[in-house]
């Protein structure tokens, strides 16, 4: 069995710990905050600081990758999340009564949950399971390597202890020190391909009233206006978040970290609306995230890996902006493979590495390319242009083999140009069209003049 050593201690870090324990390797998981998930939900979320994990806050949907590997690998995990207040909504909900089944329908269900929860369960996990010891608030200052071509990682080092692994996971997030660590220690340098995004993301997290109306109606999560897009994340335990994307050059956005213009512009798009009308408690601040960027580090260039030992998962391989949810989803599939073929990874981790550009590498293409029409049509105000394109988005809510469609491409279960490609698919979006002949794309949210207007100064 492999001697593992993993760096963090986020969902990423924890999942793989997790696995690999499960599977009789000896697992030594390194987190450098002091600070743990515990039985206090609401205040490890609210109260905790995690400046590593700015993300942490913001609004989570756990996609059927999360829902899928936990079933499988580790099903106790998955009861206790449910336990602790996340809840299941099927894509087919929408509709009340679902379809016909096909196969692969199962799959397509939504954790509405906030990310401490999943946290708290694993962490709960992995402080019961004797293969995995866990060093809290123990920081990882560097690697050990062994000279050969390309060297080889044989070990972290944490102050003047150096502890020896087989191999080596860097699950250390967005900003993990480990690629120049490589650099300094003369390895060819990691592939590390950016792409900012110009778009912020704000949030305000709020509860439903014990005594208060708990039912918005049939209304969709997402809105939207030429510049801007608003929504709704319900979430565990009667929370929710209401959050709102913008351009970064949009003057506006210092604006709506007020509360008070937040919610007032919140309730010029339907879907936030309906929340608001359910006259809930707020729970925070308004919360802005920015700097927001998709990243992929590959520790392998044309002439192979630039490091044996050592190979990262999560946010360190790869991330993507909090928009569309992907995080959690590809770092628990990462862990997933990871825990299957340790010892072949360890010996040779090519193969790792193929199976993230084959596998991961995809979903990251598709959210660049997203987010590079998204910032520039909130940049321009920019009207909707395709009308097809359209369609389908709102066909989708009226037709369950659209719905399908588009539910495969949100919960990473097939790409777009496959899960809408199809026949069947391109037959139900003409008849849709045939059978709403004034359909014209239109935005749901307010005009700019509205929307100043509500924007002080």
């Amino acid at each position: 069995m492999a001697r593992v050593a993993v760096v963090g201690g986020g969902t990423s870090g924890l999942g793989t710990a997790l696995m690999l324990g499960r599977r009789g390797h000896r697992v030594t998981l390194f987190e450098q905050d002091a600070r743990q998930a515990g039985e206090d939900l609401h205040r490890d979320f609210f109260d905790w600081h995690r400046p590593r994990s700015p993300h942490a806050v913001q609004p989570h949907s756990l996609l059927a990758p999360v829902r899928t590997v936990l079933r499988s690998e580790i099903p106790d995990v998955y009861a206790d999340l449910l336990a602790r207040g996340a809840r299941e909504y099927h894509e087919f909900d929408w509709f009340g009564e679902h379809p016909p089944h096909r196969a692969g329908d199962e799959d397509l269900v939504t954790l509405r949950t906030r990310r401490i929860v999943l946290e708290a369960a694993l962490t709960a996990a992995v402080r019961r399971e004797p293969a995995v010891e866990v060093r809290q608030g123990c920081r990882v200052t560097g690697l050990a390597f062994r000279e050969g071509s390309p060297p080889r990682v044989t070990g972290v080092r944490a102050g003047a202890e150096v502890h020896r692994a087989d191999l080596v996971i860097d699950a250390s997030g967005r900003r993990s020190p480990v690629p120049a660590w490589l650099v300094a220690a003369g390895c060819r340098p990691p592939v590390v391909e950016s792409h900012r995004t110009e778009i912020v993301y704000l949030c305000r997290w709020y509860r439903l009233r014990a005594d208060g109306p708990r039912d918005p109606g049939r209304v969709k999560a997402g809105s939207a206006a030429p510049f801007a897009i608003a929504g709704v994340f319900p979430s565990d335990n009667d929370t929710f978040a209401l959050h709102m994307v913008l351009s970064t050059g949009d003057a506006a956005r210092g604006a709506l970290t007020d509360p008070e213009v937040f919610e007032a512009v919140a309730r010029r798009f339907p879907a936030p609306a309906a929340w608001l009308g359910l006259d809930p408690e707020p729970q925070s601040a308004v919360l802005a995230m920015g700097g927001l960027d998709n990243r992929w580090t590959a520790l392998v260039d044309e002439a192979g890996p630039v490091v044996t030992g050592l190979v990262n998962a999560g946010d360190s391989l790869i991330h993507t902006n909090p928009t569309s949810g992907h995080g959690v989803s590809l770092g628990l599939r990462a862990a997933q493979q990871l825990a299957t073929h340790v010892d072949r990874i360890a010996e040779d981790p090519t193969g790792y590495h193929a199976w993230t550009t084959e596998t991961l590498r995809p979903w990251f293409d598709a959210q660049v390319t997203a987010d590079r029409t998204t910032g520039q049509r909130l940049a321009e105000s920019a009207p909707p242009s395709d009308r097809r394109a359209a369609a389908v988005g709102a066909c989708a809510f009226d037709d369950p083999v659209v719905m399908r469609a588009r539910a495969q491409v949100r919960h990473l279960v097939r790409p777009a140009r496959d899960a809408y490609g199809t026949d069947e698919v391109d037959r139900h979006v003409t008849a849709w069209l045939a059978a709403n002949p004034d359909f014209s794309p239109q935005y749901d949210g307010p005009t700019r003049d509205q929307w100043d207007a509500l924007i002080p100064g």
